[in-house]
């Protein structure tokens, strides 16, 4: 009898819940009216989800962005935007559309409609090859879904699409096509949020930008780039920066030549006018990458389309606008063994229980990333990294310490010096380190793997909560913190305070013993922890750089 009446209760509340469902309806934007869904998430809680919302118009083809034309009526945005057109994930075939500029937004609501919240734009990763707004997709469950982030933060959370591959970062290294156009979208977007969120509920002076990989260089990127003056008041990178290896182009005329040459287009000033006349699945194709990788020719150094310094959107180096960031507050962080995707392409035994590694594979991979320094800078990198293993290393430390090379060129190193470079630069800004460390959950890598890269994303976007019977409660606990922490983070400027508890105080970075956050599923006070790999990073940032830059030809 009890359970009865209780069920009844419960029937009676959702009903009234739903009843005072609290939505936005038809939203006025600049381009026309827009209709999204509402979502039910809990007792008197829901969440408004627009997908598909054109932040641009179809963009022309290696050309900067324009603004949407508009549209009549009240735009449906159900469904997500097509993909910007990309290889798939073996290189071999292309998908997506260049008419692929769109935008979803996720708005948390009560009782009654929200107003003035922190907006949170993710920028998504995918080496600058590939990627979209709403992440991978399984049994129509997508990877960048908002609605956890937007209903456990209470803020609104965007995502969209910018252009990738050769469409998105071909570079002439000239005025003919200066390249960048990726970025470009990128800046569009946020604009146009910065323009338009107010009318979502949103408060566009207090807009994050938040992303993983090369979504995370391009967030560093969006805050160093002074078009973006007065439009980002807070950024968090995931595994990447602007000063990673990957991060910038240097040669974008022999990417570019070589793109043409597979297209049949002549590498003369002609070859931009003819690009743009070429199918555009047959210029993404000619941009693919050669997965042939071994120790003395890494992955990392095939990465040619990225961004480039181009005079105007990047007036300059890196490491030489971290001013125009000054009072924009910035966490960035990494995993602990974010290199290991690509030291298992370079290194294939790294997973095979069965296989060992050679040390001789740990000096072939330390002299080829230091191919710019050259061979004595090579020796230098491997000695610095196998000074510790002995005469007979165990097969494990030699490939933990082939992981540890990647993790630290790729990744750590670079962002530690993002981080250095933001703290000297800052005015009112604050700054937060962070190293993930929850183990991977793939069941064929080895014991002693952590966390790889892109492991955290699950995390962030709360996918122990939308699919709990995938994970353990120490995987909703990493959820749970980690989502804390940056919500806080994009209500306040520090991810201590805000609507969110928090499992121990992160301390800025800036000061004595430059502290960081270890995030896991098992956190304390002990999780505070400073230096992080200080002899590594005073390797790569000062010996190693000391070592003069070879000439290419």
């Amino acid at each position: 009898m009890m359970m009865a009446v209780l069920g009844v209760f419960i029937s009676v509340a959702l009903i009234l819940g739903t009843a005072n469902a609290a939505s936005l309806g038809a939203v006025s934007t600049e381009g026309g009216m827009v209709q999204g869904n509402s979502n039910n998430v809990g007792l008197f809680r829901w969440v408004d989800v627009f997908l598909g919302i054109p932040f641009a118009a179809p963009p022309g083809r290696l050309a900067k962005p324009v603004a949407h034309p508009g549209w009549d009526g009240v735009l449906k945005a159900n469904d997500y935007g097509p993909r910007c057109m990309q290889l798939n994930i073996v290189g071999k075939d292309v998908l997506g559309s260049e008419d692929c500029l769109y935008l979803n937004i996720w708005v948390p609501q009560g009782r009654s409609v929200s107003t003035n919240l922190p907006v949170m734009v993710f920028i998504y990763g995918g080496g600058f090859l590939m990627g979209g707004g709403q992440g991978a997709n399984f049994l129509n469950n997508y990877l960048y879904d908002g609605q956890e982030i937007a209903d456990r933060g209470n803020v609104i959370v965007v995502t969209f699409n910018y252009r990738v591959g050769a469409l998105g970062f071909l570079s002439s290294g000239d005025a003919d096509a200066p390249g960048n156009y990726g970025l470009w979208d990128q800046h569009a977007a946020i604009s146009w949020v910065h323009r338009n969120i107010r009318s979502f509920g949103g408060n566009p002076e207090n807009i994050t930008i938040f992303g993983e990989s090369a979504g995370a260089a391009s967030v560093n990127f969006q805050i160093l780039s002074p078009k973006n003056k007065g439009l980002i008041r807070r950024a968090i990178s995931q595994s990447g920066v602007a000063l990673c290896p990957w991060a910038v182009n240097r040669n974008p005329r022999k990417s570019a030549e070589e793109i043409a040459k597979k297209v049949g287009c002549p590498t003369d000033s002609g070859m931009v006018a003819c690009l743009k006349r070429t199918d555009p699945k047959t210029v993404t194709l000619a941009g693919n990458v050669d997965f042939a990788t071994s120790p003395s020719d890494p992955i990392v150094h095939k990465l040619a389309l990225s961004p480039v310094i181009d005079g105007d959107f990047l007036p300059d180096e890196p490491e030489k606008l971290f001013v125009n960031a000054a009072d924009i507050d910035y966490i960035a962080g990494v995993n602990d063994m974010d290199g290991h995707i690509f030291a298992t392409l370079d290194v294939p035994s790294i997973n095979n229980a069965m296989a060992s590694t050679s040390v001789e594979d740990v000096r072939a991979l330390a002299i080829s990333l230091s191919k710019d320094r050259g061979q004595e800078a090579g020796i230098a990198t491997y000695q610095e990294y196998t000074v510790n293993l002995g005469s007979n290393p165990s097969d494990k430390d030699v490939k933990k310490t082939v992981v540890d090379i990647e993790t630290d060129y790729i990744f750590l190193v670079p962002t530690q010096a993002a981080l250095y470079l933001h703290t000297d630069h800052a005015k009112t800004a604050r700054t937060y380190s962070y190293l993930f460390s929850e183990p991977s959950r793939m069941p064929i890598f080895p014991l002693w793997m952590g966390a790889d890269h892109a492991d955290d994303l699950q995390f962030v976007f709360g996918k122990p909560f939308t699919t709990p019977l995938g994970y353990f409660p120490r995987h909703r606990d990493a959820s749970r913190y980690m989502i804390a922490y940056w919500t806080n983070f994009a209500q306040t400027g520090n991810p201590n305070k805000g609507e969110s508890s928090v499992p121990a105080t992160w301390p800025e970075f800036a000061g004595t013993g430059h502290k960081y956050l270890d995030i896991h599923g098992d956190m304390n006070k002990n999780s505070v922890k400073q230096m992080l790999r200080t002899r590594k990073v005073y390797y790569w940032t000062t010996v190693f750089a000391s070592y003069p830059t070879v000439k290419k030809n």
